[in-house]
């Protein structure tokens, strides 16, 4: 049975989530902090050199760290109905820092996912992507594009007059909302989960041949395996929901805004994926563990107080990474 509010698309105007969204995105967003704040020091201040894999490491946790800032305004956000009280200004740094972190971790992962593939499967062939310097050239354009997206996002996706940021109930944006999402669907999302998934499907195909009666080639086979599953793990529930509840949503709002009482709990879930996305955030430093023993070494001689170990396993690492 229709109630008035599916027949009365004007009053789709958004309402308070329940609290446990704006409870657990804090929740989410302080264990985040936590984490990256350490996987950041780690890093910088416990690791002297860095090989490929491991510059490849600290940009996603860079691109982990960026979005914390604003999680607890989003949190208030929800909380508040779809009323952004912190002005035009914050809104668009909101879209930007968001847009930077989920399309850079999902990029950073990929390359990540190129690189094991290279390290394991062609591990006797040169490769740029196994360079320290080309890497870095990587990254940098990989921030630059990020930057220039993020800003374009900003400006087009604005603050409204009703102070709704970055909402689904903002009517002057929905075509623009709607060429955006898959925008991102096939270029920040299925294309590179499909690569990603191709390079790990070839390296568990070599694996399944690899030379385990050696301690090297089982420690190489179940890091690999561990990065494996925790890659896919971060795409399919960190990334995924949010992709499909923001598709649902802007071809509900674009082509049946009249059941509003099926977009407001499409929009529920919606923002209830956004917590998932956060705990993508506290995921990634157990892909850091899994996926550098330099950086496994240096966390552990925190526990041990060996602060030189990060140091005396440079050289015996430096071909695994």
């Amino acid at each position: 049975m229709k109630t008035s509010r599916d027949d009365d698309s004007e009053s789709c105007l958004g309402e308070s989530q329940h609290v446990s969204i704006p409870c657990l995105m804090c929740l989410v967003f302080l264990l985040s902090f936590l984490l990256n704040t350490f996987s950041l020091w780690v890093f910088c201040c416990r690791m002297p050199s860095w090989t490929a894999g491991t510059t490849l490491q600290f940009h996603l946790a860079v691109s982990d760290a960026i979005a914390i800032p604003v999680t607890p305004m989003m949190a208030v956000y929800f909380a508040m109905g779809n009323n952004w009280p912190f002005g035009r200004f914050l809104c668009q740094v909101k879209i930007a820092l968001l847009s930077s972190h989920i399309y850079g971790s999902t990029v950073f992962l990929t390359l990540i996912s190129f690189h094991r593939y290279a390290a394991v499967v062609h591990y006797n062939r040169s490769s740029c992507i196994k360079q320290k310097q080309f890497v870095r050239k990587l990254c940098a354009g990989v921030w630059c594009a990020l930057l220039i997206q993020s800003l374009i996002y900003a400006f087009v996706l604005p603050l409204s007059n009703n102070n709704q940021c970055l909402s689904i109930h903002q009517k002057n944006l929905t075509d623009s909302y709607f060429l955006i999402n898959f925008i991102l669907l096939i270029f920040g999302f299925l294309f590179p989960f499909l690569m990603s998934a191709v390079c790990y499907g070839r390296l568990a195909n070599t694996l399944t041949r690899l030379n385990i009666s050696t301690a090297k080639g089982l420690r190489v086979k179940e890091k690999s395996q561990r990065m494996i599953g925790m890659c896919l793990l971060i795409f399919g529930l960190c990334f995924l929901p949010l992709n499909v509840m923001r598709t649902i949503a802007v071809v509900l709002k674009k082509y049946f805004p009249q059941h509003c009482y099926v977009l407001l709990k499409v929009e529920t879930a919606y923002y209830a994926s956004w917590i998932l996305i956060g705990v993508n955030s506290c995921l990634d430093p157990l892909l850091y563990c899994f996926g550098s023993q330099k950086f496994l070494d240096a966390s552990r001689s925190l526990r041990i107080g060996q602060r030189d170990s990060p140091n005396r396993s440079d050289s015996e690492n430096t071909q695994n990474q």
